[in-house]
């Protein structure tokens, strides 16, 4: 399975741009680009969801199993 750091990148490279072609084009922060690509875990999901448009898609909250309260 291809992680979002993968993805944005591998999609990136593919259509030739540097990351701040890329953050300029979707309307973000290159650094916002740069934690994307490093895989880092604190993002905010409108600037992933940002990004993530440029290719039509998108992230979206997921229902877990909800954790039993005697545990």
């Amino acid at each position: 399975m291809e992680t979002l750091a993968q993805f944005v990148k591998s999609r990136r490279k593919s259509v030739n741009l540097t990351q701040e072609q890329f953050a300029e084009k979707a309307g973000v922060a290159l650094t916002v680009v740069r934690k994307i690509e490093q895989g880092k875990e604190n993002l905010n999901l409108d600037k992933v969801n940002q990004v993530l448009r440029m290719f039509g898609r998108e992230l979206g909250p997921v229902m877990m199993k909800p954790l039993e309260e005697n545990q």
